[in-house]
């Protein structure tokens, strides 16, 4: 048995009770006889990023249930003939943001950059794997930092990020540049496992509407 998370986005049509109706209907085929519904958030009709289906407006709900893989083909299936349901994305659930913040959530203020004259600058540090923390011992990942002109380095402020989540539109946004394309990792100066797991963690946003493929600015 696994943890499953799983976004819907139905029709922006739709309300409460006819979707819980659906829910009811999709859930027992992925969980069968032993796996069980953990929890259902709605998080109700919210604006798209970007037109989906030609609307621009949908239902998300994050459903998380604890079920084998068995029963997810026929789930799926069922998934994909419903009419109504605009998107949908099914992950193994890899816990909540570390900041707190999620699309529900009120958006962090932007980031700030400071300059530190005082400090020399130094070659980018890349993830430690010392002997004496051990190889399960928890890897914390900072705030990406970046070169300024003139040799400074410019630190992004905010909390330590331990774990990245699609779901947590805030903190991606500060790996993001203004026209919506992921930072490079010579940029942000942060190792390889997290710049993978960010472009997964950006990828799942985008697919979801959570943020645009490319921001539009005005002239």
């Amino acid at each position: 048995m696994r943890l499953y998370e799983i976004v819907y986005i139905f029709d922006a049509t739709l309300d409460e009770d006819p979707v819980n109706k659906k829910l009811e209907k999709f859930h027992p085929l992925a969980i069968a006889k032993d796996g069980e519904v953990v929890s259902v958030d709605h998080w109700g009709t919210r604006q798209l990023a970007y037109p989906v289906d030609k609307q621009k407006m949908g239902y998300y709900v994050v459903a998380q249930i604890r079920a084998g893989s068995e029963g997810l083909p026929e789930f799926e299936r069922v998934l994909k003939l419903d009419t109504e349901l605009m998107r949908y994305l099914i992950v193994v659930n890899e816990g909540e943001p570390s900041s707190g913040n999620s699309i529900m959530g009120e958006a962090r203020p932007q980031s700030s950059e400071r300059e530190d004259d005082d400090e020399p600058d130094e070659p980018p540090v890349e993830e430690e794997s010392s002997e004496e923390e051990g190889e399960d011992a928890p890897r914390r990942f900072g705030p990406p930092e970046f070169s300024g002109g003139r040799g400074r380095r410019r630190r992004m402020e905010g909390p330590v990020i331990e774990l990245l989540n699609y779901k947590d539109v805030s903190t991606l946004s500060q790996f993001m540049t203004d026209q919506g394309k992921i930072l490079p990792k010579r940029t942000t100066k942060v190792t390889a496992r997290f710049q993978r797991q960010l472009g997964r963690a950006i990828k799942r946003a985008r697919y979801l509407a959570l943020i645009p493929y490319v921001r539009d600015h005005e002239a």
